[in-house]
């Protein structure tokens, strides 16, 4: 656990964001073990063997999470956007999150980094 990535989900101002953040945190951390996690332009970005694996960032609507090494990914039709080696899905307050689909797609596209 990164203090820089703790002090970031804390200080998010919305707590509906805040607990977004930390839930997204938590499946990146329950995908990818020896994850390696570190503030980098100003998000907490998810490193495995020194490579993106996921990052999150917050706008003033919303929670972004993106998915890096996407290429060979199947996503769910609509729900993410982006080129084909990243994707992002943006989250606004009460949407539904599937954490165990986001943990499966973070799992996959890790597995060749």
């Amino acid at each position: 656990m990164n203090q820089e990535v703790v002090d970031f989900i804390e200080a998010v101002k919305e707590p509906w964001q805040r607990e977004l953040c930390s839930r997204l945190r938590g499946v990146v951390h329950g995908a990818i073990p020896d994850l390696q996690e570190r503030i980098q332009y100003k998000k907490p970005h998810f490193l495995k063997n020194g490579k993106y694996a996921a990052v999150i960032s917050t706008s003033k609507d919303a929670v972004s999470f993106t998915i890096f090494n996407a290429s060979g990914l199947s996503l769910p039709e609509g729900l993410f956007d982006g080129p084909p080696e990243r994707k992002t899905i943006k989250l606004r307050q009460g949407d539904t999150v599937d954490t165990e689909q986001l943990s499966s797609l973070v799992s996959q596209a890790a597995a060749a980094l």
